[in-house]
């Protein structure tokens, strides 16, 4: 990572103005204030792979809200959201109606949209991601249901995101542009499934139907590879009844099995067109999304694809190949 930022050789009494100009154009336009009565200390180092913008902040003492009004600034973006992971101290955050103190190793999601409140007591670093928006939300719904939610770094899921991040910028150097593209996107899809993981352990609660709806996708992502994975597991896992599930699958114009298939599905056409799969046999790829055997997912598969899978990823490969 390069340095864009750090208040070393600053006069102090700059130090925070300085930080202030580099962090709205970094990040988004915010209301901030100090902490305490030392001089302002803060650094940020940055780096792009494959179109990921990647931020290490090192900072102290920092309250920082985004707030109505600088919702409303020319420079402020709303179509990523930012992925912050705590890699020192601790962080409270406020968003969506959720209080958390995330702490090393935990990471939450960011909605540039909704007004956040965050606060640095004491020296914290946090690495951010800039996320597409439709990245996040076409696969776990509204943003609203995810942002502000603490995932901690404990989780199994999380803890592959966080080694993979940590050696996808200690090599990104030596990755050509194709191949940090690629990696960018595995990034992207370990932050969506630790999201899943966490989404399906939430607790139920009376929500709104969509809410249901997308903490049961959620739970299907999360739990893809699960043979057992039915209407009626689901039902149980979301905490309403098969009836009320099964309505509101309805009501947005889904069967629920028909859902579940279709992400097995397609789960199994990304490995297959994906070069980092290429080692994985055909029987092992269609049980870990979820399928009893091999023939039986290679007759769904080309039901669906119109290929068979060995054919299909042949033809993925190729183009790939040859782009």
């Amino acid at each position: 990572m390069q340095t864009i930022f750090s208040t070393d050789g600053v006069i102090p009494k700059h130090r925070f103005r300085h930080w202030w100009d580099v962090c709205e154009d970094r990040l988004v336009p915010m209301e901030q204030n100090c902490l305490g009565e030392e001089p302002f200390d803060a650094a940020i180092d940055g780096a792009s792979i494959g179109g990921l913008a990647i931020t290490k902040f090192a900072l102290r003492n920092l309250r920082a809200s985004t707030t109505p009004r600088t919702l409303r600034h020319e420079n402020h973006k709303t179509d990523h959201l930012f992925m912050s992971m705590v890699l020192s101290g601790t962080v409270r955050a406020d968003q969506n109606d959720r209080s958390s103190t995330d702490r090393t190793g935990d990471f939450a999601i960011r909605d540039t949209s909704t007004p956040w409140t965050i606060e640095h007591s004491g020296y914290t670093e946090v690495l951010t991601v800039a996320i597409p928006r439709e990245r996040l939300e076409s696969v776990l719904g509204s943003a609203r249901i995810f942002a502000g939610l603490t995932v901690e770094g404990h989780l199994p899921v999380a803890t592959l995101a966080r080694s993979f991040l940590s050696n996808l910028l200690r090599e990104e150097d030596r990755l050509p542009p194709h191949v940090a593209e690629r990696m960018a996107g595995v990034g992207i899809d370990l932050f969506v499934a630790s999201l899943a993981e966490r989404l399906a352990r939430e607790v139920p609660r009376p929500v709104h139907g969509s809410v249901v709806i997308q903490r049961a996708k959620a739970y299907v992502e999360a739990n893809l590879h699960d043979l057992d994975l039915d209407p009626r597991h689901l039902a149980a896992a979301t905490g309403v009844s098969l009836r009320r599930l099964q309505e509101l699958f309805h009501e947005h114009g889904q069967h629920i099995s028909y859902w579940i298939w279709q992400r097995r599905l397609g789960a199994a056409a990304n490995r297959l067109a994906d070069p980092g799969y290429l080692h994985m046999p055909l029987g092992a790829l269609a049980y870990g999304c979820g399928f009893a055997s091999q023939a039986h997912f290679s007759r769904r598969f080309k039901e669906r694809y119109g290929l068979s899978p060995r054919d299909y990823r042949h033809r993925a490969l190729s183009q790939a190949g040859a782009s």
